[in-house]
């Protein structure tokens, strides 16, 4: 049976978890995309409710064309939207490295803190980088948006489902922390860091972040580079490198 009314209680949900207030409330977000349905399903979430444009198949509850775009935050519209619960990750324990060092609140996992990073596309992607490169789990700290928002959950590409993120102080994060500067840090990476902590990009972190943290590092550029690197850009180089680091220490 199709669904042709607009007060369906399924679509009326879509509608209110668009806001984060909802979604806090709720305990749920929203994916567009067949994408990032099989992402959810793959990390071996079900889905609360599954809403397929008419004609489609392949399981959910169909629904009109009009009503299915008229819900969606994608301008081309969509062919599927799912209804999550709220990953349920346990925060890993600080420690040190070792063999066991990985996510799902073993010792010695990798972090990586954000402070004030209130863009959703950059959340997304760190959280993409954070699982792809190092096996990291992401710390959001003060100003941070919501990474269960459309468009972070989109630049995850699926990663949300599996890579941990917590909202937390920087001191709940393992050390060594090292802070990423525009100028004027170490031109190499501290040996054995296991939080590195990003700001905003037009504000870096704030000093009290800075001087809270074991060491500074700023990444090289060329000396004719006239921009600085994003902070997504910027996150995937840091996480590449802590991610190799670690590969080196851990056989």
């Amino acid at each position: 049976m199709t669904i042709t009314s607009k007060d369906n209680e399924k679509l009326k949900l879509v509608r209110k978890l668009a806001e984060r207030k909802h979604r806090e409330r709720e305990g749920l977000f929203v994916t567009e995309g067949e994408d990032l349905l099989e992402a959810g399903l793959k990390a071996g979430v079900e889905p609360v409710a599954l809403l397929r444009r008419e004609g489609e198949g392949r399981g959910g509850d169909e629904v009109a064309a009009e009503l299915l775009d008229a819900v969606s935050t994608l301008g081309s519209g969509t062919r599927a939207i799912a209804i999550w619960p709220r990953p349920v990750h346990e925060r890993p324990t600080l420690g040190h490295i070792g063999d066991d060092a990985g996510r799902s609140g073993r010792e010695g996992a990798l972090c990586v803190y954000l402070h004030g990073v209130g863009d959703p596309g950059n959340v997304g992607s760190i959280v993409r980088s954070a699982g792809a490169l190092a096996d990291a789990w992401v710390a959001l700290g003060p100003g941070c948006t919501d990474p269960y928002g459309p468009k972070a959950v989109r630049s995850s590409m699926g990663a949300i489902f599996s890579v941990p993120v917590s909202r937390c102080e920087l001191s709940e994060t393992p050390a060594p922390r090292v802070s990423l500067v525009a100028h004027e840090g170490a031109p190499e990476l501290a040996a054995g860091t296991r939080t590195i902590c990003l700001g905003a990009e037009r504000d870096g972190l704030p000093q009290e972040i800075i001087d809270a943290t074991d060491s500074t590092w700023t990444i090289r550029m060329r000396p004719d580079a006239v921009e600085s690197l994003g902070v997504a850009a910027a996150a995937a180089i840091a996480l590449s490198r802590i991610g190799s680091n670690v590969g080196e220490k851990s056989p």
